[in-house]
């Protein structure tokens, strides 16, 4: 009876074994893919992080010869830069709502400096190209909005009529340096802004006072998530005026280099360079004084405020030229025109 009782237990367990689905296999292959897929998305986040290169960024010097011909190259930057941050790697990432794109910020944050300045270019080329101005303000007009949409229309879509308008308008564009100096007014007060929003994520105030900055006009120190947001957005600034002031530069170099400027723009192209220089941190650190620590945002408002200047002096000293042209030609004008009223009286005294 026991031996019995035995055999029909171990029967019983058996049976329940094979009727009775197993499910504790199923989550060794489901942890495997979730481990799987961080680590993807995690290498896809380092990759989509590091700052393109521009596709113009390498010109040779065939490209260059005709400099201040007209005003395709300042176009043909604008697009080439808002390609850029369609062709990157990942894409646009400032609307996405899916890993990895959803947890950066440093990248969204650059791009979003990127666009402020390309905005403000595309808004001011009216006024610096000659031409068809039709293309040039529908270019504008899609840059304008929030730039984390991702419903239709995308921020991708207004990216790309953008694109569209400028190559339209582009071929009948041609250089106009009127509105170069209020332009650049225009950069230098965007980086005084972006200067002070850096100055406030740097913690040690004697050292923001060597820099000439009013340190009782600062605002409220920055949160502690918000200073890498806040550096790399003055790096998309700076990287996106470095290329598009070399086009200007190609376009408008007669007038600079009448107005005496030639060095002053290469002092700023320089100083823009820098701010470029590879972050070898994987975080920006706001370190003080010679400790081990850097302090990255210090050392990006220094250069932001330099440039500041420079464009201010070059805003400066083409408005200044400008006036003194205006004013030789209006000279120039009232003498031919003196000249002209002598001439029947010298007649009538003849």
């Amino acid at each position: 009876m026991g031996l019995t009782g035995t055999n029909k237990a171990a029967r019983r367990r058996r049976d329940e074994v094979l009727e009775r689905p197993q499910y504790g296999w199923t989550w060794k292959p489901l942890l495997v893919l979730l481990v799987l897929y961080l680590i993807v998305t995690l290498a896809l986040g380092v990759w989509w992080s590091r700052t393109p290169a521009h596709p113009l960024a390498q010109e040779t010097p065939a490209s260059q010869a005709g400099a201040g011909q007209d005003g395709g190259k300042t176009v043909d930057r604008v697009v080439a830069t808002l390609q850029t941050l369609l062709d990157k790697p990942g894409g646009y990432l400032g609307n996405d709502i899916a890993p990895p794109g959803v947890w950066l910020d440093n990248m969204p944050a650059w791009e979003l400096g990127v666009l402020r300045q390309t905005r403000g270019l595309v808004e001011a080329l009216p006024s610096l190209l000659e031409g068809s101005s039709e293309g040039l303000t529908s270019a504008a007009v899609s840059l304008r909005g929030n730039g984390r949409n991702w419903l239709y229309p995308s921020t991708e879509h207004h990216l790309r009529q953008a694109i569209e308008a400028l190559e339209q308008a582009g071929p009948q564009a041609t250089s106009a340096s009127g509105g170069l100096a209020t332009w650049l007014g225009q950069v230098a007060e965007d980086l005084d802004n972006t200067g002070v929003r850096l100055s406030a994520s740097v913690g040690d105030r004697k050292r923001l006072a060597e820099l000439g900055i009013a340190v009782s006009s600062l605002p409220e120190a920055t949160s502690w998530y918000r200073v890498d947001n806040i550096f790399f957005e003055a790096r998309g600034q700076a990287w996106a005026l470095r290329h598009l002031l070399t086009a200007l530069r190609q376009d408008h170099q007669a007038a600079i280099e009448e107005a005496g400027l030639s060095r002053t723009w290469e002092a700023l192209m320089a100083e823009l360079e820098r701010s470029q220089r590879r972050l070898w941190s994987p975080l920006v650190l706001n370190g003080s004084g010679f400790g081990i620590f850097a302090n990255h945002s210090l050392v990006m408002a220094s250069h932001v405020l330099k440039a500041r200047d420079l464009v201010r002096e070059l805003a400066d000293g083409l408005a200044a030229d400008r006036n003194a042209a205006g004013k030789a030609a209006t000279a120039s004008d009232a003498a031919g025109t003196a000249a002209t009223d002598a001439s029947p009286k010298a007649e009538q005294a003849d």
